[in-house]
């Protein structure tokens, strides 16, 4: 039985689509009515007048006096106490920004940040997807195969949400990435020292070469799924196994390079060697998390009729496997970094602390305490419902995992969850959904000649 998108679902996504447009211009429009810093004296008395600034007392100071690196919103990332006078040379104190020079740039930085989460966190759960895929091959595992097609309909966003994720970073420029203003790095001797590596054509040289490598591996992957289908021997099968196996060795090292450029060098000052495994564990478990939710969407409208309850048992486990695994990786990064107490390391959690307490404590919660109360009993794994609750908590929690990461290094403590956030997550999900159940309909959704195929059918745990 072959799956097409249903009008409903196709309407609903491009409801999301036009709506998340707007609310994005409107986000961006919002911005720049605060276009200088007259304007931005006036909205933070008007703040401080109605009980609501973001603690211009305690801060604003600070800021005043803080690095140049600042005025792209690191509120206190990169503190002086951080850094030291070493790093910043008599030509960086003459660069200094007034606290209300700092702030505007805040306010115009956040729609491109908003954006950018939004964007990133969609693309990273194609690419978990596609990773776990790989796996499944490589393994050569028996319980998966009557949902490969489910994985491959997926995946199928990794190229097109790659290229969306690169374009707002082509358009973004400086907004976030502070190495990519000339101006910043004439007056800061530690991004200078980096750009070798942290120039512009070079990171999207890179960026191309691994958005390249993953999409050539999906490619000929769902190729010869598909071709393995109407083949009389299982040739296809042992290619598909090769390539994964060497698409594997690719992406550890890619994957690791991309979280470096893509999400950690939005902080050029800092850097964790975890980053690379803490963003893989993020990506994995949104990944089998939407996997999750799409079988049992599909199950519900009557397709995937070998897809039984161990199937969504053992799709729940890895789920909840994950969020330890990511828990483990998130105490580790913060509990080195916290206990050592360098200070140039240090920084990167005092920011998130001081000033998004509640996303950075409230992202432990939805991505550790949830899955481990709600999944760590085993009959609830194989309640639908139930794992589509808790799938909407974790996927929720790693879209705060990722806003953590990004948003303290743009907008500082003028952050907040409204219009430009919202309206991002509509319009990159609509896309995904749009991309990805189009995908679902081009192919049967049983890889019928897999040589796993009735070993994945009989599955019973």
């Amino acid at each position: 039985m072959e799956y097409k998108i249903s009008n409903r679902l196709k309407l609903g996504a491009i409801i999301l689509i036009v709506l998340g447009a707007l609310g994005v211009s409107y986000g961006f429009w919002d911005s720049h009515q605060i276009e200088d810093v007259e304007d931005v004296k006036e909205l933070l008395a008007s703040e401080s007048h109605h009980g609501e600034s973001h603690d211009t007392e305690g801060h604003g100071e600070e800021h005043a006096e803080e690095s140049h690196e600042e005025d792209h919103g690191e509120s206190a990332s990169h503190t002086e106490e951080g850094h030291g006078d070493e790093a910043y040379s008599a030509e960086a104190e003459d660069h200094k920004m007034t606290h209300e020079e700092h702030v505007l740039h805040q306010i115009h930085n956040r729609p491109y940040s908003a954006l950018y989460v939004a964007a990133f966190f969609f693309f990273m759960i194609a690419l978990g997807v596609l990773a776990f895929y790989a796996v499944q091959y490589a393994s050569q595992a028996g319980w998966s195969p009557v949902i490969f097609r489910v994985m491959e309909g997926i995946t199928s966003y990794v190229f097109p949400g790659g290229l969306l994720v690169l374009a707002i970073i082509w358009v973004a420029d400086k907004h976030l990435f502070i190495w990519m203003d000339p101006d910043i790095v004439a007056h800061d001797a530690i991004i200078q020292g980096k750009e070798s590596w942290l120039n512009k054509p070079w990171f999207f040289i890179r960026a191309l070469i691994f958005l390249g490598g993953w999409s050539l591996y999906r490619h000929f992957s769902r190729k010869f799924s598909l071709a393995q289908d109407e083949a009389d021997d299982n040739r296809y099968f042992k290619k598909n196994f090769r390539i994964s196996a060497a698409f594997l060795v690719f992406f550890i090292y890619t994957e690791s390079m991309m979280s470096w450029d893509w999400i950690m060098s939005v902080d050029p000052h800092w850097f964790s060697t975890l980053f690379g495994w803490y963003l893989l564990a993020s990506m994995l478990v949104s990944g089998i998390t939407v996997i999750a939710m799409v079988t049992i969407y599909l199950k519900s409208k009557g397709f995937l009729e070998y897809v039984n309850d161990s199937h969504i048992h053992d799709l729940a486990k890895f789920m909840f496997g994950f969020s330890i695994f990511w828990t483990y990786l998130w105490f580790s990064q913060f509990m080195l970094i916290w206990y050592s107490n360098i200070p140039e390391e240090v920084t990167y959690f005092v920011t998130r602390i001081e000033d998004y307490n509640l996303p950075f404590f409230g992202m432990v919660v939805m991505n550790f305490i949830f899955p481990l109360l709600l999944l760590m009993n085993s009959d609830y794994k194989r309640v639908n419902w139930f794992v589509i609750m808790t799938g909407i908590i974790i996927l929720c929690g790693h879209y705060l995992d990722i806003f953590n990461m990004m948003m303290p290094a743009t907008v500082g403590d003028r952050w907040f969850i409204g219009i430009p956030e919202i309206s991002s997550i509509l319009l990159f999900a609509g896309i995904f959904l749009l991309i990805v159940f189009r995908a679902l309909g081009k192919a049967p959704l049983l890889a019928k000649r897999n040589p796993f195929i009735k070993e994945s059918e009989n599955f019973h745990y």
